[in-house]
């Protein structure tokens, strides 16, 4: 298993070509509001945090959250073998068993090792790391830590887990980006996929709701004058090389046209971070060779922080103007960190799943850090109705 940092993903070079373009042939979400694109879509609708109050005994900062209160594992995997998973990788891997029954991607002896997985992350989770970390200081000597807990509280563990479970012995990767963890790992994945490592992947995030968590959304946006509630959940996405899926007449979701990502400096008053993003967005479409006028909806990153969000959207105005429809989904999904990301691409493809007129419209997500990371992602996506996907 490999883990790549964050810094390494998202580097771009200027002038570099793109290479390839990815078909998504199936996925699954899985947010506060439920499993499946119809959830998802309903809560973009009318967003609704759950009273996540008695999720924990350690306090929260707030009682409501975008959790899934309810949510256990083995209603959706069974009893066997799942009774250590920790609430990341049982997320992980429910988004993972949704995904592949989305798709009509068969995977057998003959093709698991070509196919892979690549999980975007903030830190794994935090509460198993925090949790096995207090143990070896409060246990009796020698320090009876449960050894079967130990794998959660490394990050790759949710990549590791739905390797072993769903019998992929392809690339095996973990993208630690945070806030920008969807964009590195789309370009991972590409280029693994073009590189003839793989022929398809899992590629997706994921975030669990926990006490740590709150704590961590609630500092992050109390600080940026933000009140966005936590949120949690994975979304996953089976990847293809887009050619090779319309040679063989199969269906697709999308095509995933460009992904341009760079760090600049943070957001401010200067006016350098918005500037950086204009040039990632533009990179994008110039290389998915389309036109601002064809943009039909962007997927923002919006956050509720003023400081972020005005640089985001001085760069989205300044390239597609004001009148391009915006998509907030963090409303519906809360401050789920490196899930968000990977709720911006699921928004939209739900949204192709529910309304077939919108067949062949293009979109961008637009992401970013408030350390000054930006990125863009050109997607075309269809419905499954009337076959103009392939």
């Amino acid at each position: 298993m490999m883990t790549a940092t964050g810094a390494a993903a998202a580097a771009t070079t200027p002038g570099t070509a793109a290479t390839g373009t990815l078909a998504i042939t199936g996925f699954g979400v899985l947010c506060g509001a439920g499993l499946g694109p119809e959830s998802l879509v309903a809560a973009l609708a009318d967003p609704k945090p759950s009273d996540a109050s008695e999720m924990y005994e350690e306090p929260l900062p707030r009682p409501e959250a975008h959790a899934l209160v309810d949510f256990k594992v083995r209603d959706h995997l069974g009893r066997k073998g799942t009774s250590f998973f920790d609430r990341a990788t049982a997320l992980g891997l429910v988004a993972c068993k949704a995904a592949l029954a989305d798709s009509d991607l068969e995977v057998d002896d003959g093709n698991r090792d070509r196919i892979g997985i690549t999980v975007g992350t903030t830190t794994g989770s935090a509460k198993s790391t925090s949790d096995y970390s207090r143990d070896t200081f409060t246990q009796d000597r020698p320090y009876l830590v449960n050894p079967l807990l130990f794998p959660n509280a490394v990050m790759n563990c949710t990549a590791g887990q739905a390797g072993i479970w769903f019998g992929l012995k392809g690339p095996n990767a973990t993208v630690a980006g945070g806030h920008m963890a969807m964009p590195n790992a789309l370009r991972y994945g590409r280029n693994l996929i073009n590189c003839r490592y793989a022929d398809a992947l899992l590629v997706g995030c994921v975030e669990e709701f926990s006490p740590h968590a709150a704590w961590a959304a609630h500092f992050t946006q109390s600080v940026e004058g933000g009140d966005l509630p936590a949120g949690e959940g994975a979304a996953v996405f089976v990847v293809e090389r887009a050619e090779e899926v319309r040679a063989s007449g199969r269906a697709m979701d999308a095509e995933v046209l460009a992904v341009e990502t760079g760090v600049f400096e943070p957001p401010g008053p200067d006016g350098a971070f918005a500037a950086g993003l204009e040039t990632c967005l533009r990179r994008a479409l110039d290389r998915a060779g389309v036109a601002p006028d064809q943009i039909a909806t962007v997927a923002t990153a919006w956050s509720g922080m003023p400081r972020l969000d005005d640089a985001e959207e001085a760069a989205v105005t300044a390239v597609l103007g004001a009148d391009v429809p915006r998509l907030r989904v963090t409303e519906a999904t809360g401050e789920a960190f490196s899930a968000t990301g990977a709720f911006q691409v699921a928004a939209l493809l739900a949204r192709h799943r529910a309304e077939p007129v919108r067949d062949g419209e293009i979109s961008v997500i637009t992401t970013r850090s408030a350390e000054g990371a930006a990125g863009a992602a050109v997607i075309r996506g269809w419905s499954r109705v009337g076959g103009h996907h392939r």
